[in-house]
């Protein structure tokens, strides 16, 4: 491994949101949930470098102490926020811009087009590794588009569920398998 650092940014709520609304159309189930661990480990892999996983949630009142212990024990750094607006949003926006003067690589993860700037910038650095973690039939085009960033499927490259997904998606004709639906 190198001295270099994955940062992993992981906007929580809306991988959750995107799981429930748009994949299975309702709240999921606890062992629906991405494995978490499994996160951290395909970033550390993908890169063969440390990882510095960074879990942003928001919190209405009480903190999800459970959640956030179990985070934490994986490895994350839990970042509970509260406050007027998109919290989480504005926290990861904070945070890449100012990964902007550290020397090291970035995966984000989350589907929302609120960090195309960000992103972009992050991006346009010679050297730097940038990617998206997510579902790629619901993330954003714009932040699609950015020259250079990589994408790594949260399903299928990170395998971070234990039982397929109900999705429709687009297949390359080379990775097609018809066994998978006879």
């Amino acid at each position: 491994m190198t001295a270099r650092t994955t940062y992993l940014l992981v906007d929580g709520e809306n991988i959750d949101a995107t799981l429930g609304v748009s994949v299975l159309g309702r709240r999921p189930h606890s062992e629906e949930r991405p494995r978490w661990n499994k996160l951290l480990q395909h970033a550390e892999e993908a890169w063969d470098q440390p990882v510095k996983g960074l879990f942003f949630l928001a919190v209405s009142d009480s903190l999800p102490i459970g959640f956030v212990q179990a985070l934490i024990a994986l490895g994350y750094t839990a970042i509970p926020l509260r406050g007027e607006g998109k919290v989480v949003d504005i926290a990861i926006q904070r945070t890449a811009e100012a990964l902007q003067e550290r020397e090291s690589d970035v995966m984000l993860v989350s589907h929302d087009k609120d960090f195309v700037p960000q992103m972009e910038g992050l991006a346009a650095t010679p050297g730097r590794r940038t990617a998206l973690v997510g579902f790629r039939e619901f993330m954003a085009s714009d932040l699609q588009h950015i020259p250079g960033i990589e994408f790594h499927d949260l399903e299928y490259d990170v395998g971070a569920f234990t039982s397929p997904l109900p999705r429709v998606r687009v297949i390359e004709i080379d990775e097609f398998d018809p066994l998978e639906f006879l």
